[in-house]
């Protein structure tokens, strides 16, 4: 597998794959924003409204792909106010479920964390459902929760969920 950052002009080229995606994590249950009737259409547009934040560099998108195509994403969403760009936002963390376990997620994840430290950023922050696996990644990686909002999301069931909310400084 190789993790790659898409520019913008790769960005238009990998849509079907980005949706692909998102439509599997959210019909695995993900809780990333959407609810259970989120189709390959839907998912295509909220990833092309994403296209002129990735041009102008204020989003970062890398995606991991292999002999069986993009099997994960992540993104980096920088901060736009003058009084925080020391600190940005890992967003989508998403892995296709016929390539997890494998360690994606948490190659993913350090591609991004390289990639902010190496542009300056010296906090990063996410949110995840609490009690996911990928809460328990981000605390195996490091990651420190600083705080959980009851009822903050809900899943794509509908049904509303806990979510825990972490940082990390970067050296």
């Amino acid at each position: 597998m190789t993790v790659t950052r898409l520019t913008g002009d790769d960005f238009a080229a990998h849509l079907p794959a980005l949706a692909d995606l998102l439509v599997d994590a959210v019909a695995d249950g993900a809780s990333v924003g959407f609810l259970a009737d989120f189709d390959h259409a839907a998912a295509t547009a909220w990833w092309r409204s994403r296209a002129g934040a990735v041009a102008d560099g204020s989003l970062a998108v890398w995606i991991s792909s292999g002999p069986a195509g993009v099997t994960g994403t992540v993104s980096l969403a920088y901060a736009e106010k003058p009084n925080a760009r020391h600190r940005a936002e890992v967003v989508k963390l998403a892995v296709r479920r016929d390539a997890r376990g494998n360690g994606l997620g948490r190659r993913l994840l350090a591609a991004a964390e390289e990639a902010a430290a190496a542009s300056g950023i010296t906090l990063l922050l996410l949110d995840t459902e609490t009690a996911s696996a990928a809460e328990r990644l981000y605390e195996s990686a490091g990651w420190h929760r600083y705080g959980i909002v009851p009822d903050y999301a809900a899943d794509p069931a509908g049904e509303l969920q806990d979510c825990s909310f972490f940082y990390k400084k970067l050296g």
